[in-house]
């Protein structure tokens, strides 16, 4: 049945594809009706292979077509719909493929998201309808599958990049041990400090730091020890970056079937997550600050709020 007002976003990244049904409030923020999301590793080799996998893209037509079932209950009209794609589909040679599947099973043309909008739409999300005025700058984090984005904001201005490394990317590059072993860790460190040294967003300026995107959350359930995935718990939060880095720390030496068996853990995140985590952990080292806010909101937000507007 349909709601009046509501908007529909769906993001669909490298690890991940999650979906947004909600209505967007007057001071930007948003009433969530539904949230949900789907582990379909659609990135998988694609850094290797530069291609979409054929089983990654059945797994992601699969979700998609669950989502197109939460649309149609909700009455969402194809006008109040939009469909993000980030890293994975902005690298393969077959995003074509990807396209049309998206097309045929929601009716809207998925928008292959570069770099700088993904990030503004981070950075839209993590802010919208936030209770209270951050010190700036702000430095607004969202860690993916295949891709990082910074966005340092101050007075509207904005200072963003997406960067070329992420969980599932790195993770295969690097992270080849369960537990990954001290060189491999080290590689990929390597690869993130790096990237970081070549993004052009000055980290230093930050003062106030808010994290978001799965990898982040799921770390700061492990942070507060929590007996689940609770979305309640977590956003907000302000979390020490000194127990994080000892935290991912602890996460990185873990085997693949020990992070599982973390009652917070998402079965599809649990292997990547050692990379998610090694990427967070460098960025925090590199801020001024020693705490940092973790936030439900996100891209998802930053979607439907642009629809809405």
């Amino acid at each position: 049945m349909s709601e009046p007002g509501l908007v529909a976003a769906i993001d669909c990244g490298t690890n991940s594809i999650k979906i947004l049904v909600g209505r967007v409030r007057p001071d930007g923020g948003m009433d969530v009706v539904l949230r949900d999301s789907r582990v379909v590793r659609l990135g998988q080799g694609v850094d290797r292979t530069g291609e979409l996998a054929d089983e990654a893209l059945e797994r992601t037509f699969g979700a998609i077509d669950e989502f197109a079932a939460v649309v149609a209950e909700h009455g969402v009209p194809a006008e109040r719909l939009r469909f993000c794609a980030t890293s994975a589909t902005r690298d393969a040679r077959n995003a074509a493929v990807f396209a049309e599947g998206v097309r045929v099973r929601l009716g809207v043309e998925p928008e292959v998201l570069s770099g700088d909008e993904e990030a503004a739409l981070v950075y839209a999300g993590a802010i919208a309808g936030r209770a209270g005025a951050p010190e700036e700058p702000v430095l607004v984090v969202d860690i993916g599958g295949g891709s990082t984005e910074l966005v340092l904001g101050e007075g509207g201005r904005r200072t963003a990049v997406s960067m070329d490394v992420g969980s599932v990317r790195l993770h295969e590059r690097h992270l080849h041990g369960d537990p990954p072993t001290a060189d491999e860790v080290a590689a990929c460190v390597a690869d993130v400090d790096a990237a970081l040294d070549a993004s052009g967003v000055p980290l230093e300026q930050a003062r106030t730091v808010i994290g978001t995107s799965g990898t982040i959350k799921t770390l700061a359930c492990g942070v507060l020890a929590l007996p689940t995935y609770d979305r309640d718990a977590f956003d907000g939060a302000e979390l020490s970056n000194a127990e994080t880095a000892r935290f991912v720390a602890d996460l990185v030496a873990m085997s693949v079937d020990e992070r599982r068996a973390l009652p917070y853990m998402h079965p599809g995140r649990a292997d990547v997550i050692d990379a998610g985590a090694l990427i967070w952990d460098r960025i925090l080292r590199r801020v001024p600050v020693s705490q940092h806010v973790v936030s439900e909101a996100d891209i998802l937000h930053g979607i439907a709020a642009a629809i809405g507007s």
